[in-house]
């Protein structure tokens, strides 16, 4: 068997997704003195039903260097040898966290000779990556040239949108013919795929990136390679500022905040010459407004850097003037892109932004907590106290709430709050965190074959993961029940295997990360920048860079589907594009819901976006888990 960074390929038949894996290892690494197990598999079901594999009776860790056998062992059959019902698959186990000596190794199968990708045991295994996946917001940085210096000159792009009639001078989608309601709204982050930019979600990658930097702050230092870099402050906050210098521009003198800036796109971004669009000022977007300027406040409050402290000042009081503004305004709403709920909205953006009445509630209890630590008015705790229970599910912890969860136990770690509303909520999560049928139960006790349960495989799936890594962390960051923190932050880490690797396509689900170790990584995914249609983008191949590393891609959706015009005798109005509909899209479609991916990026009507988009919530909700543990 070869021992170079293709040797596990030897010998693996080839899927749609590349070579079809049968040991599965993290494949950036463990740290010493974390938990170690690599995953055999035996497909049941799905694709890849034709491999047959029966693994052999001796497991190895082999250092990579020398060829040295350091460990050896049998599997572990996973639940008394039953299949996995969300992949298909039989699985075992191979044990070797005792081991901790630093260095490369691989898992071998003694009699199979199969074995796993490379990978490393060290402290710091995972701050190469780590400094990749922060700097994809720099390179969803609109209206910010890309020079080679900080992007790398395989994704080097002139600044995006400041063309006559785009950012800087955007119009309003109510009235675009009126000049004098233009607003300079340049800068921000694209949103995903798509270049548009989202108020709520942008409020809401604030919070997130500045509660993960608040928690662990030794993870950034200011060697990011962003052009901010080696300027004295972390990299991270020089990041977000920038995304909170866009909300400055989107809030109005009366407090309240435009809901969506729509962006035209093109491959690269700079080469987008349509114009940009505002939409109205609405209640959602001004109480997530409110909650990200006064989180903003608390942090670069905290801050020595010159200037910071005005900087924070002036958040606390947008965020004072939003939180007055959506009291007097509670039902401003404006769906966008939907002319079954708002007509003329068709074609401003693409997701829908608009959020129902107890979203809306969710928003302003988290100002809420936020407003309160910073001026500890009353009022503001009151609007908590009064209202957190019918934010904060009662039914057990969820990753689909796991802000809500978070601007809780925030409130409840705050000196001033109110005692029995503290406890009550620290109670609450406590008894959610033991409930025997619970999701955290799920991942302590292994209930899922590839060691990373979530309730279900959705559009998104891989921030699911992400997700319930966090819940999971939760209970660590806000010292519930200490005595079982070590056991939460493995069942976290196993989540963060999975999108490394640990998983049915043995994919790291992150793109272009072979310069950092990852021997199988995503090659293409849904991104405008990134389209089929431009080559040198497009994926990654021997003569192409590909797209840009670090992004995390949605992953499996059985929920995946053709467009409609594919069936309905449309063919698409015509579009040439109506070949895609014959395509051979199996997988994502009939298979178990974790094998329901495949590696293409197609736009309509194959809505590759549905599986492969990356997403800026994705990413946040990634770095927050994988933030804990950097070294």
């Amino acid at each position: 068997m070869g021992s170079g960074p293709d040797a596990w390929r030897e010998g693996l038949q080839e899927g749609p997704n590349g070579p079809i894996p049968l040991v599965l290892v993290d494949q950036f690494g463990y740290r010493p003195q974390d938990p170690k197990f690599a995953v055999v598999r035996d497909p049941r079901t799905g694709y890849d039903v034709a491999v047959d594999f029966t693994p052999g009776a001796t497991y190895a860790l082999v250092n990579a260097q020398t060829g040295a056998s350091v460990k050896q062992g049998p599997l572990v059959p996973w639940n008394g040898g039953a299949v996995d019902p969300k992949s298909g698959d039989a699985l075992w186990t191979f044990d070797f966290s005792d081991v901790t000596t630093p260095g490369s190794y691989y898992v071998l199968d003694v009699e199979r000779a199969k074995r796993s990708p490379g990978f490393e045991i060290a402290a710091d295994v995972y701050r190469k990556l780590f400094r990749h996946v922060l700097r994809t917001f720099f390179y969803q940085r609109a209206g910010f040239e890309k020079t080679a210096a900080a992007a790398g000159a395989d994704w080097a792009d002139e600044a995006s949108h400041l063309k006559a009639g785009q950012d800087a001078e955007t119009r309003s989608w109510l009235d675009k013919t009126d000049a004098s309601k233009a607003k300079d709204l340049h800068g921000g982050w694209y949103d995903a795929g798509d270049y548009n930019k989202y108020t709520s979600w942008h409020a809401r990658y604030v919070i997130t990136l500045l509660r993960t930097f608040a928690r662990y702050p030794k993870a950034f230092g200011d060697d990011f390679g962003i052009p901010e870099s080696g300027n004295g402050t972390p990299d991270l906050l020089d990041e977000v500022k920038f995304g909170l210098d866009w909300l400055v521009r989107m809030q109005n003198q009366d407090g309240s905040v435009l809901c969506i800036q729509g962006l035209s796109d093109a491959s690269p971004p700079s080469k987008a010459t349509g114009p940009s669009y505002y939409g109205p000022a609405t209640t959602s977007a001004t109480l997530a407004s409110a909650a990200a300027f006064a989180y903003a406040a608390r942090i670069f409050a905290a801050r020595t850097e010159p200037g910071f402290k005005e900087l924070a000042a002036d958040y606390l009081a947008r965020a004072v003037k939003a939180w007055q503004f959506a009291s007097e305004n509670p039902a401003a709403i404006y769906y966008n892109n939907d002319e079954t709920k708002q007509s003329g909205s068709q074609g401003l953006g693409a997701g829908q932004q608009e959020i129902e009445e107890p979203a809306r509630l969710g928003w302003k209890v988290e100002a809420a907590a936020y407003l309160f630590e910073r001026t500890g008015e009353a009022v503001y705790r009151d609007f908590f106290d009064q209202n957190y229970l019918t934010t904060v599910p009662n039914y057990g912890l969820s990753h689909w709430e796991v802000e809500r969860h978070e601007a809780a136990l925030d409130y409840a770690t705050q000196s001033a709050a109110t005692a029995a509303v503290a406890s009550a909520i620290l109670a609450q999560f406590t008894a959610q965190l033991n409930a025997p049928d619970g999701l955290a139960r799920a991942a302590l006790d292994n209930r899922d074959g590839y060691r990373s349960p979530v309730s279900e495989y959705t559009w998104g799936s891989n921030n699911s993961k992400a997700a319930v890594g966090r819940l999971l962390l939760l209970a660590s960051d806000y010292g519930v029940q200490a005595a079982t923190a070590a056991t939460t932050r493995a069942a976290a880490l196993d989540e963060l295997h999975y999108l490394h690797g640990v998983n049915p396509l043995g994919l790291v689900y992150l793109s272009n990360m072979q310069s950092v170790g990852a021997e199988h990584s995503v090659k293409t995914f849904y991104h405008s920048w990134f389209s089929y249609k431009n080559t040198r983008w497009s994926e990654v191949t021997a003569s192409a860079p590909g797209p840009a590393p670090g992004f995390l891609v949605g992953g499996p959706n059985p929920s995946y589907a053709l467009d409609g015009c594919c069936s309905d005798g449309s063919k698409c109005s015509g579009s040439a594009d109506f070949k895609f509909c014959s395509m051979e899209l199996t997988p994502p479609i009939g298979q178990p819901p974790a094998k329901s991916y495949r590696q293409f990026n197609l736009g309509w009507p194959a809505d590759s976006w549905a599986v492969t988009e990356n997403s800026n919530g994705y990413q946040v909700q990634y770095i927050r888990v994988l933030a804990a543990y950097i070294e």
